[in-house]
């Protein structure tokens, strides 16, 4: 499942420790583990993963539980189409299969077993923003046992709403910032189509462009939602 060229850092700027790992899927993907320095009470699993898995100082700054970062990196594709057809189940079945099998299966897998993690649902969230936001989306929807909070910012139109929707479905926070209109029609879009099905839901509308920044400030919101101070 991995090969031997994991890593540990523990960076000056947050108290925590990222571990990366690399695993043989699609030639070699990583993955990159933020453990706080308390034991974690949550757990994100997070496509583009090497966006995320830097956030920890902005967890710990917080008034947060402590909270594991798991990010499975992008492809190192070139070709931006790729990490959309992993991402959304519409483009390519085959690819968003293997894809999905790498990241609910062998990723957490390997979390249970390096780091003795199997928190249940309630505790555990899927998170990606733009393209990974619909990865979000697609496994909160397909795996609302494993994933009790969805959260997705800024997503892309490549998965739209599937009708109808699953009867389970976890809880799912929407943002898409005010500079952004593309994303933010499709988080509206999004937001409707889950309230009519009875989802427990948020969607906010701050003002913000797509970009890191305006994704930092969200994600501690996202978690102080779902898992509170």
């Amino acid at each position: 499942m991995t090969d031997e060229t994991g890593q540990h850092r523990r960076p000056d700027s947050i108290a925590g420790e990222l571990v990366t790992q690399t695993f043989t899927y699609d030639g070699g993907r990583r993955v990159t583990v933020y453990r706080p320095p308390h034991p974690p009470q949550a757990v994100v699993y997070c496509g583009d993963g090497q966006l995320f898995s830097q956030w920890g100082s902005y967890l710990e700054a917080a008034d947060l539980p402590p909270t594991m970062i798991v990010g499975a990196w992008r492809t190192g594709a070139d070709d931006e189409m790729v990490r959309i057809r992993e991402y959304s189940p519409d483009f390519d079945r085959q690819l968003f299969a293997a894809h999905e099998h790498f990241f609910v299966r062998d990723i957490r897998d390997w979390v249970h077993s390096r780091f003795d993690i199997a928190l249940p649902a309630s505790r555990t969230a899927v998170a990606g923003v733009s393209a990974s936001a619909e990865l979000s989306l697609a496994m909160g929807l397909r795996h609302p046992d494993i994933y009790g909070a969805v959260f997705a910012a800024s997503p892309g139109a490549g998965f739209k709403p599937p009708t109808p929707m699953p009867a389970a479905l976890p809880r799912i926070y929407l943002t898409a910032g005010t500079l952004e209109p593309f994303f933010r029609d499709n988080a509206t879009r999004w937001a409707q189509a889950l309230h009519a099905a009875g989802a427990d839901i948020v969607l906010t509308e701050p003002v913000g462009d797509h970009g890191d920044p305006f994704w930092q400030a969200e994600f501690v919101k996202m978690l102080a939602w779902a898992f509170g101070s």
